[in-house]
Order: C-alpha cells, then structure tokens, then sequence
C-alpha cells in the first residue's frame, strides 16, 4: 500500500496507560463513519505498515481510544506517538454532490471572483490549525485557506475551484 492510494484519517496523539493503548486524533468531518474500521496503516519511515485494531472506542473532539494487536505494552506504542494514519481511498464514504475531498482539488484551475483564473492547486496542506491550498502564482508559491467566504464554490465536473481572496493576500506573496 501506497501514499498515492490512501489518504490521511489522523494521526497518534499520546499513549494511554500501561497495557498498549493509545488516543488517536481523526482529522474527518464526520469520525463516526469510521468507528467499525478494524485495521489501519501507520506511516512509519515513510512506509504504510499495517496494524489491525482491538478496539477503536470514540472519545470527544474526534478522538478514539485504540489498541493494536499485538502491541500490549507502553514501550511499545511509545515510538507511534506522532505517526500519521491512513485508509485506502477506495474507505472513503459517499459524500453529497456539492461535497468534495480535500485531495480531490490537486490540479484543479484556481478561480478568483474578481482577478479571474490564477493558477492551479498544486497541493494541499493539511495542517492542525487550518487548511490551505498551495498554487503557483506568478512563479511564486501562494497559500490560500480552505474556509468558507473564500472558497466559494467547487466545480468538480469543471475542476475548478472558486474564490474570493482577501484583500491584499496575492500582494503579500509578490512582495520582495
């Protein structure tokens, strides 16, 4: 299993007591689709392993507390703290036709209400504090958040996602 055909559900935040078990952080809108999963793959030395589940007990704030086969002791689970977790693409749930994946937007045109077509999103950069979309732009690397009043619309059939920048924003990358 592969990066390209995965995509990221969270990540290991801590371990959890002394018998293997560990608070896992869903970065999904909806972390009750994924409560039956019953194995993972956790990114280790830039490999996919897989690990199958004991249990996957949801907590509050998109959080579950997981036990891994095989794995029943804290010095064990320790060295996953941090480690990102993945689930083929083919788990991902039905979304509604106006709904869209994150990754789904790689190389799709950029459109501004006001400027027109700027670029195309080259990637997407999931971060805990927010997402953004990353295009270039004029030969420069532009960040554009992912949030509602900025993107406006997402045309899958068209592959174009719309905005409405910030005031200034284009400007604060082309600066020298």
């Amino acid at each position: 299993m592969n990066k390209d055909s995965c995509f990221q559900l969270g990540y290991v935040v801590k371990v959890h007591g002394l018998q293997g078990e560990v608070l896992i952080a869903l970065d999904v809108d909806y972390p009750e689709e994924y409560e039956e999963i019953k194995h993972l793959f956790l990114e280790r030395n830039n490999r996919l392993i897989p690990h199958f589940l004991e249990h996957f007990v949801p907590q509050p704030n998109n959080r579950f507390l997981a036990k891994f086969e095989e794995l029943n002791h804290v010095d064990q689970v320790k060295p996953l703290v941090g480690a990102a977790l993945y689930l083929p693409l083919k788990e991902l749930p039905e979304l509604e036709e106006d709904q869209y994946f994150f990754h789904e937007l790689v190389g799709f045109q950029v459109v501004d209400d006001t400027r027109g077509a700027l670029g195309e999103v080259s990637v997407i950069y999931d971060l805990q504090t927010q997402d953004l979309i990353g295009m270039t732009y004029m030969e420069k690397e532009v960040l554009i958040p992912i949030k509602d009043g900025i993107i406006t619309k997402v045309d899958k059939a068209a592959k174009k996602v719309y905005c409405q920048l910030p005031e200034g924003l284009l400007d604060i990358y082309l600066e020298e």
